[in-house]
């Protein structure tokens, strides 16, 4: 992480709507430097090395948000992703190189525990616990949004709870608090 001045983590809050990118960054200001992006264009204009965490609207209609977060990780930026959405999620969301998954309305305390854990992964430096909590995060969502039968069909899907299962077995001898960890990371309301 490559705090601020101020010595706080640095969040880029991305939304289309102005009045959302803008209630988004006051949930966030008092803990997190923050700035704040109307769209895509602009978020790719503001990031930087600077940049510890992007909440990224997933639906804006000049640059869609999987292309600004298809284009953060070309330019080399390993920063947390949150993806913010309206939208139901789909199958796809389980191939994107995001870090969390948040339907809006989102709560400051959904918001901020989020940013909290990702971030602490990330500075803990551990890639299997990044990893993890992005395969669950997906998994999750996806879980309370699509019926069983259409999750059997998914070959990816299935490949990415094994994943998650072969992993959680790594990090529970890793981590002697891994369940309080996941638990913690549970308790946050993705829909």
């Amino acid at each position: 992480m490559s705090p601020s001045a101020d010595g706080r983590p640095t969040v880029l809050v991305v939304d289309d709507e102005r009045e959302v990118a803008d209630v988004l960054a006051l949930k966030v200001r008092d803990r997190y430097e923050t700035r704040v992006a109307y769209g895509g264009r602009e978020a790719l204009a503001s990031m930087d090395e600077d940049v510890d965490a992007v909440l990224l609207d997933r639906r804006m209609p000049e640059v869609h948000g999987d292309e600004v977060l298809a284009e953060i990780r070309e330019r080399g930026y390993d920063c947390v992703v949150v993806m913010t959405t309206a939208v139901d999620p789909d199958l796809n969301i389980l191939e994107m190189d995001f870090d969390d998954y948040l339907a809006k309305p989102i709560e400051t305390e959904t918001l901020l525990t989020t940013l909290d854990q990702q971030l602490d992964s990330r500075q803990s430096g551990d890639p299997k616990l990044e990893e993890f909590f992005s395969v669950v995060s997906k998994l999750e969502v996806l879980e309370s949004e699509l019926t069983p039968a259409e999750l059997a069909d998914s070959d990816e899907y299935e490949r990415r709870k094994r994943e998650a299962e072969r992993l959680g077995r790594q990090l529970r001898e890793s981590h002697p608090d891994f369940e309080e960890i996941v638990d913690t990371f549970r308790d946050i309301g993705r829909n």
